[in-house]
C-alpha cells in the first residue's frame, strides 16, 4: 500500500496546439530547466488531451506535440534528469481525472474565467471538454503527487481549484493522501505580451505572426519581429516607475530583463534615455543569441521524429512506476474492488 510521503515532486505541462513562442519559453520552459536538480523531482508533460478540448486537425497535433518535445529538449530539459512524457501516454491522467470529476463541484468550473474567455457567447456550443477540463489539469499534477507546479499567472485559478479538489478528497474520504500543492509563480517574464499590443498576451493563436516570436524562427526573423515591435515616441526611462502607462516599453524591457537574467532596475541604469531605435538592436542581438541555437536543434530533433517517440515511450514507462500505484490506492480509497 503506497503512503503519501510528498516528496519535492514538481509537474508542469504545455499543450501542443502551435509553435512554441517566446512566452512559452520565458514563462515556462525555462524555468522548467532551471528547477531540474537535486532539490525536486521533475516530470514535464505535453498535454496533448488538453489541446482536444478545441478542435484539432489529427495531423497538426501529431506533428506539435512532437515539435513540443523537441522544443523542451533544445531548451535544456534532459530527458534523463527529468521525466519528459505525453499525456495520452500515461492513462492514470485521464482515469484520476473522472475521480475528480465526481469530487469538484459545477460551481468551480463555472467560476473559471479561461473557460468563459475561450468559450464567448457560444458556451453552449463548447465541448464539454473544456468546461471541465481543469479536472483533468488536477489530476495531471496529483497523479504524480506533485508538490510544486511553474505556472504564468495566467494559470493560478487553475491552481487553486487543484488544491480544492485535493482537500476535498482527502475530507471526504478522511485521508491526508494528496498534497496541497503550491504554485511556483516567478520570473520576470512570467507573462509575455504580443510584440502588437502590450496589453495582450503573447499568443500562437494570433492571426498575427508579427505578433510572436516563435522558437523555430531563424535569426533574421527573430531580429525583424523585434524592429518591427510596436512602441511609443518616448525615450526609455531609468527607473521602473517610468514604465507605467508604457505597456509596450514595459513588455520590451521586460523581454531584455529576461534573457539577460537581471533585475529590471539594472536594466534600466544601462539603456535608460536611449531611444527604441538604439534599445532595440541591443535587445534583437540578445534574442538572437539565446534563442537561434534553440530553433537549430529543435530542426535537428524534429528531422528524426523516432528518437522523439523513443524519449516520449521511455518517459511514460518511468511516469507509471509513480502513477500507477497511486491510482490503485485512489481506487481503494473510494471503494473499488480490486483487481
Amino acid at each position: 500500500m503506497i503512503q503519501p510521503s510528498f516528496a519535492p515532486r514538481v509537474f508542469s505541462g504545455i499543450q501542443p496546439s502551435g509553435e512554441l513562442t517566446l512566452g512559452n519559453y520565458l514563462g515556462a520552459i525555462k524555468r522548467f530547466v532551471d528547477m531540474q536538480g537535486p532539490e525536486f523531482e521533475t516530470v514535464y508533460c505535453m498535454v496533448d488531451l488538453h489541446a482536444m478540448t478545441v478542435w484539432q486537425e489529427p495531423h497538426d497535433l501529431l506533428k506539435s506535440t512532437r515539435e513540443l518535445c523537441a522544443g523542451f529538449i533544445a531548451s535544456g530539459i534532459d530527458p534523463e534528469r527529468s521525466i519528459l512524457i505525453c499525456q495520452s501516454h500515461v492513462p492514470e491522467h485521464a482515469q484520476l481525472a473522472w475521480i475528480f470529476n465526481c469530487v469538484a463541484r459545477v460551481g468551480w468550473m463555472q467560476r473559471m474565467t479561461q473557460f468563459k474567455d475561450k468559450a464567448g457567447k457560444n458556451s453552449q456550443r463548447a465541448s464539454l471538454g473544456l468546461f471541465c477540463y481543469p479536472a483533468l489539469m488536477a489530476a495531471d499534477i496529483l497523479i504524480y503527487h506533485a508538490t510544486h507546479v511553474p505556472v504564468g499567472e495566467d494559470q493560478k485559478q487553475h491552481l487553486e481549484l487543484t488544491r480544492d479538489i485535493a482537500a476535498k478528497f482527502n475530507h471526504d474520504y478522511g485521508v491526508e493522501f494528496f498534497p496541497i500543492t503550491e504554485p511556483v509563480i516567478e520570473g520576470l517574464a512570467t507573462r509575455v505580451m504580443s510584440l502588437r499590443d502590450g496589453t495582450k498576451k503573447m499568443s500562437k493563436s494570433d492571426p498575427s505572426d508579427m505578433s510572436r516570436i516563435n522558437l523555430t524562427d531563424n535569426s533574421d526573423t527573430i531580429a525583424l519581429k523585434i524592429r518591427k515591435a510596436r512602441t511609443d515616441t518616448q525615450s526609455l526611462p531609468s527607473e521602473p516607475d517610468g514604465l507605467k502607462e508604457r505597456p509596450e516599453a514595459q513588455n520590451l524591457v521586460n523581454i531584455y530583463a529576461a534573457l539577460a537574467g537581471q533585475p529590471i532596475e539594472k536594466v534600466l541604469e544601462e539603456i535608460g534615455g536611449k531611444q527604441f531605435s538604439e534599445f532595440k538592436p541591443l535587445l534583437a542581438d540578445l534574442a538572437v543569441a539565446e534563442l537561434a541555437p534553440i530553433s537549430t536543434k529543435i530542426k535537428k530533433l524534429t528531422s528524426d521524429t523516432s528518437e522523439i517517440d523513443r524519449i516520449l515511450r521511455r518517459g511514460a514507462e518511468r511516469a507509471r512506476h509513480i502513477t500507477h500505484p497511486i491510482l490503485e490506492r485512489v481506487y481503494q480509497i473510494v471503494g473499488m474492488v480490486p483487481k
